[in-house]
Parts: structure tokens; C-alpha cells; sequence
């Protein structure tokens, strides 16, 4: 049997047994490598080299983790909460708490798809915005699913529609590794192209939001555990102010050096020249920041690993080439194939834009010789690479969530992350991107 079909497999139902990810992870690139004849040598040595292909991103978010721990000191969430509590004070008003939680989702939404076009920062937002709203949505009784769906929806839907930001790279992606296969296709085609695939998207999120996690969900009051708890947070209009063009420098110094380490560096020396924070406090602030974001850093780099495990077996090439072949004629059917194809790679190496070459070379000429029109090659490369992204364990889609909405410890990552966003977002993915290939 396929070697990628057996890893991913292995590492899904290891997550959903509710084994650690990065465990997970590990054992089904082992199981993957051996049942794809690397022999367990060789599968180590694969797996080792692998790691560091992520390394600079798990270094990243480690850093925007202290930056977002350093920023609290200036009091900018405490300024935050207190604007959003006064949305939100009166007690046993129904429709005042209605209209509250809609305007958080709302303001969350909106926040996150900025992050991916507008202001390209991805999720280095989430460690600053959410753990300090997690009492509001408390008091809310929100359930934190329909955060999780609003919050990776926001992650996925933007790059995949619009050219801007980190729509722009998965844009210019799909078009060069399909020139490379043999299709040379205009810009303009692709946002046409995933138009429809987006749609579904949104209909999934509105069914999140107002059919399965509409109801309310109790969860306790806890403090955000953190050796700098006993580090009085002092604010005043300077600290604010300083906090802002902090956030600004960050911003603007990741998109110039197109490094979120730059970025992250340039907030925390910007803050600590501002006095936000002392020498003293430095170490610890640095420590617990680069906890809040350590567990994305080790799945980032355990699924680099487990990436470069499958692509070494081979076996990848060896799935798009035997599931093309076997609905070959069948337009209908070597569509939803396809598309199916484009999940489970995505699923396993957690990221939609190492996945688009991978499946672009197969894909390509395949659907030429079924006789699809350009436009719906487009939507299939696109759609077969972004599927997977929300709902993977490895995805930063999924784990970014997680870390904000975990942060007092009450949000599972597979159960109440990965599993909404997958039946939310993937699903109406399939349907709407095969739609998309028939008609176009």
C-alpha cells in the first residue's frame, strides 16, 4: 500500500486518539518511511536532514512569542480588554450579548484576514490579541470552535483568493510550477479560478458560526500561567504610544526584510529601549514568550521532517500517478480524485504552499489530456494544494489558533481546532473546487 497513504493515516489517528502531535507526527513519517522501503537507517537519517527545513520558522514564531509577552508589559491588551468589557458589562442583556459576540467574531475575522493581505504578519497577531480576551469570551460563554473556525478562516480564504500579501506568493506559485509542467496561465485566471472554492469556504464558516457552534460553551475563569505574573504591568500614554510604533516597526520591517525574525527583533529592541520592560525582566519575559509559541515551532519543524520522509519514499508521485490513472477519461470523477489526492498530501506536510509543486508536475499534464480548460486546471492545482491546510495538525492555520485559544489550558488542538476547521472548510473545498473544475 501507498507509503503516504499509510503515514497519514497513522499520524490522524494517533491526533485524534488524542497523542501528541509532534509524537504523531514522528511515528507516522517512521511508519510511512519503512512501509516505503527506506529501512529504518535511512528513514532517520531522511527525517533528521528534514528538521531543519522549518527551523528558521520555528525561530520566528519564538521570537514574535516574546515580542507578544513584551508588548503586554505596555499595557496595550489591558487597553484592549477594558474597550471591549465595556461592550460587553451588562449582564443579562440577551441581545446586548448577541451583538457582542457578533462583533467579536467579526472584529477577529477581519483582523486575521488583514493579517494574511493587508498587513502580511500571518499569525503573529494571536499571541497579542487573544489570550487577553479569552475572560470576555468567557463571560460570552463563546464557544472557542466557532473562534477557531473564524480565526483559520481568516488564515486561509484571503491567500487563496486575493493576489496581496501571502495571496500573492501562493498566487505566483501556482503560476510558475504549472508553467513549469507544460500551462502557462495569467494571474488574473487564478483568483476567478479559486472564486468558488472561496465561496464554500464562507458558507462553511457561516454554518460554523450559527448552526454547530452557536450555542453557548461554559469554561472556567483561569489565569494565563507565567513566571512573570509577579511583573507589575505599569501603562501609561508613553508606553502605549511606544507600543504602537512598536507594532508599526514590526510590521513594516518584516515586509521590507520579508523576515518575521527581523520583525520580531526589531519590536523587542524598540520595547526595551522604551523602557517597557528592564534588563531584569528580559530573561523572563524572553522565556515565557518562547514557551506560549514553542509548541508550534517543534510541530513546524517535526513536519518538515516527516515532509521530507514522504517525499524520499517516492511514494507521492507514485498516488497522483495511480489515482490519475485510474478514473483516466472520466473528467468528473478524475476531478474529485484529484482534489482528494491534494487533501491527503496537504494533510500530512501541513503547509498548502510546499504541496502546489508537488502536485502541479502530476496534475498538469494530466488534466490537459483529460481535455480541462485552463481556468479549471487552475482551480484544481489551487484547490488540491490549499485543501488540508485548514484541518491539518502541522498546519500553522490550525496551530496558530490553538496557541492563543489554549492559553489557559482549555482548548484542545485536535478536537476543537483541527476537527472543525477540516469538516468546516475542507469539506465545502472538495465540493465547491470540484464544481468549479466541471463548469469552468
Amino acid at each position: 500500500m501507498n507509503a503516504v497513504i499509510i503515514a497519514v493515516l497513522v499520524m490522524l489517528i494517533l491526533s485524534l486518539m488524542r497523542v501528541q502531535v509532534v509524537l504523531a507526527l514522528a511515528i507516522g513519517a517512521f511508519t510511512g518511511g519503512i512501509v516505503g522501503g527506506l529501512g529504518v537507517n535511512e528513514t532517520l537519517t531522511v527525517f533528521t536532514e528534514g528538521l531543519g527545513n522549518n527551523a528558521t520558522i520555528a525561530l520566528s514564531y519564538a521570537l514574535l512569542g516574546a515580542f507578544a509577552l513584551g508588548l503586554s508589559k505596555t499595557g496595550l491588551p489591558e487597553v484592549l480588554v477594558s474597550g471591549a468589557l465595556k461592550v460587553t458589562q451588562k449582564q443579562g442583556d440577551t441581545r446586548k450579548q448577541a451583538l457582542s459576540k457578533a462583533l467579536l467574531l467579526f472584529i477577529i475575522v477581519t483582523i486575521s484576514i488583514f493579517s494574511q493581505n493587508l498587513i502580511p504578519i500571518h499569525i503573529a497577531f494571536i499571541p497579542i490579541l487573544i489570550p487577553p480576551l479569552l475572560l470576555i469570551f468567557n463571560e460570552l460563554r463563546m464557544d472557542r470552535r466557532a473562534l477557531a473556525s473564524s480565526i483559520t478562516f481568516g488564515l486561509t480564504a484571503p491567500y487563496i483568493l486575493l493576489p496581496v500579501g501571502f495571496g500573492l506568493i501562493f498566487h505566483q506559485i501556482i503560476q510558475e510550477e504549472m508553467e513549469k509542467s507544460g500551462l502557462a496561465v495569467e494571474m488574473a485566471m487564478i483568483p476567478k479560478a479559486m472564486s468558488l472554492p472561496v465561496i464554500g469556504m464562507v458558507i462553511g464558516l457561516l454554518i460554523a458560526l450559527f448552526v454547530s457552534y452557536r450555542k453557548p460553551r461554559t469554561y472556567e475563569n483561569k489565569d494565563i500561567a507565567s513566571e512573570s505574573e509577579d511583573i507589575a504591568v505599569e501603562f501609561s500614554k508613553r508606553s502605549l504610544t511606544f507600543a504602537v510604533i512598536a507594532i508599526i516597526a514590526t510590521v513594516v520591517v518584516q515586509i521590507l526584510t520579508e523576515s518575521m525574525i527581523m520583525g520580531a527583533l526589531t519590536g523587542i529592541i524598540l520595547l526595551f529601549f522604551a523602557g517597557s520592560f528592564s534588563i531584569r525582566e528580559s530573561d523572563v519575559i524572553f522565556t515565557d514568550g518562547m514557551k506560549m509559541m514553542a509548541f508550534i515551532g517543534f510541530v513546524m519543524i517535526t513536519a518538515a521532517g516527516f515532509a521530507e520522509v514522504m517525499r524520499k519514499t517516492g511514494d507521492i508521485e507514485k498516488l497522483v500517478e495511480s489515482a490519475s490513472a485510474v478514473f483516466a477519461g472520466n473528467q468528473v470523477l478524475a476531478a474529485l480524485v484529484m482534489l482528494l489526492v491534494g487533501l491527503l498530501v496537504t494533510m500530512g506536510i501541513g503547509s498548502s504552499f510546499a504541496t502546489i509543486p508537488i502536485i502541479a508536475t502530476i496534475f498538469v499534464p494530466f488534466a490537459q489530456e483529460l481535455g480541462f480548460s485552463p481556468l479549471a486546471i487552475v482551480a484544481l492545482v489551487g484547490t488540491a494544494g490549499a485543501l488540508g491546510d485548514a484541518g491539518s495538525p502541522a498546519s500553522d492555520s490550525t496551530l496558530g489558533p490553538t496557541a492563543g485559544l489554549n492559553a489557559d489550558g482549555q482548548h484542545n488542538h485536535i478536537w476543537d481546532t483541527c476537527v472543525p476547521t477540516f469538516l468546516h472548510y475542507n469539506i465545502p473545498l472538495v465540493l465547491f473546487g470540484w464544481i468549479a473544475a466541471i463548469i469552468f
